[in-house]
């Protein structure tokens, strides 16, 4: 019997790469998998890793309608080529591009899954233009898929989309692949000892991501650069490049001039950082369901992370880590002290952290989910 084909699809490649990482690779038992994002190494990567078939198609992060109109044509005519029985898209301009050319394509099954949401951040023209793309692309899909509790909220309370609403498993596109998240199966080299400025006995926080406004960066530099000079043997890892949100220009002089803190760059293994640090720290303003509080989790750590989607239905506060309120500097200055000065049992959390995973994020389980969603069609 053939196989129903299956196109998933990407804004950029690093999202298949990262995001879906071995999902594909499952889904192919069971489909014709097709993975299609903008060109870049990441899309061979998931090509050879995957195991699946990859095409190429240029899609612009940013709103540029002379070429968003060129990537719905390629998508348009892939679609028609291909006649794929489902098409299913992540990351926001690969969703309202794929399902309307999907629609116009006559694909049966067009599914989108929000990972986040840009306009509950937004305001004025942009948040009006932000949310009539998103109920566009839902006017266009057959399936609607919040990636969290939150993210789901929000389409609701904004009437982005009167669709049925369905979370796969408890959250999260992919789940966590608990053997590789597991700090018992980590070395950290004497290199990366090295590059992160080890010492015996320092209490380290580190922070993974994009460091841009939106992750909070501002305020973490600001509250760690004081908490650094009454505390002499703590230290902040910070793992992640810049991007198009630029931070604060006393930001950056803190981050090139605080000793203590190490900046190490994009990293596609996080987890010797991770197993380096006593606290995961995450403050950020807006999140779909974020992958990286849940590969902390994994690796043993308490979490500080702000009260945002995702987040707060990852951690439970003073059970697995804190939640503290966004763009809160006081708040959040006195949650790491309190970390540092132990007023915190951090082990337990920790246990708590891993135990929490492995019962609602296993990757099996968020894998087996969406393949039962896949064969209801």
């Amino acid at each position: 019997m053939m196989k129903k084909k299956v196109i998933r699809v990407s804004t950029v490649p690093i999202s298949l790469d990262l995001l879906l990482k071995g999902q594909l690779r499952f889904l192919n038992n069971f489909f014709d998998v097709l993975a299609v994002s903008s060109p870049g190494d990441s899309l061979e990567t998931v090509k050879e890793r995957e195991g699946v078939k990859t095409k190429s198609i240029k899609i612009e992060r940013k709103i540029s309608p002379i070429k968003d109109l060129i990537s719905l044509i390629m998508l348009y005519r892939l679609f028609k080529k291909e006649k794929p029985d489902i098409v299913h898209s992540i990351t926001p301009k690969a969703g309202l591009l794929s399902m309307l050319a999907a629609y116009f394509a006559g694909c049966p099954i067009r599914c989108h899954t929000f990972t986040g949401l840009i306009f509950p951040t937004k305001s004025g023209l942009i948040k009006t233009i932000l949310i009539a793309m998103d109920k566009l692309l839902c006017y266009c899909a057959t399936h609607v898929y919040p990636e969290g509790l939150g993210v789901k909220n929000d389409l609701i309370n904004y009437s982005v989309t009167n669709k049925p609403l369905k979370i796969i498993g408890n959250g999260n596109v992919n789940g966590v692949d608990i053997e590789y998240f597991d700090s018992l199966n980590v070395n950290v080299s004497e290199e990366t000892k090295i590059e992160c400025r080890s010492n015996p006995g320092e209490f380290t926080f580190v922070f993974v991501g994009r460091l841009v406004r939106d992750k909070g960066i501002n305020e973490l530099i600001k509250c760690f650069d004081e908490l650094s000079k009454g505390y002499k043997n703590v230290k902040l890892i910070l793992v992640g490049d810049f991007d198009l949100d630029p931070i604060d220009d006393s930001t950056l002089h803190l981050i090139g001039n605080n000793s203590r803190i190490v900046h190490v760059g994009f990293k596609k293994d996080i987890r010797p950082y991770l197993k380096l640090a006593d606290v995961f720290v995450f403050p950020s303003y807006r999140e779909g369901f974020p992958n990286v509080v849940l590969q902390a989790g994994a690796m043993c750590l308490p979490s500080i992370v702000t009260n945002i989607n995702g987040s707060n239905e990852i951690i439970s506060n003073l059970y697995n880590g804190v939640i503290i309120e966004p763009r809160n500097e006081k708040c959040l200055k006195q949650e790491m002290e309190k970390m540092i000065v132990g007023k915190y049992n951090l082990l337990e959390m920790g246990r708590n952290a891993k135990n929490n995973i492995i019962n609602k994020f296993d990757k099996k389980f968020v894998w087996n989910c969406l393949l039962e969603e896949y064969k209801s069609y």
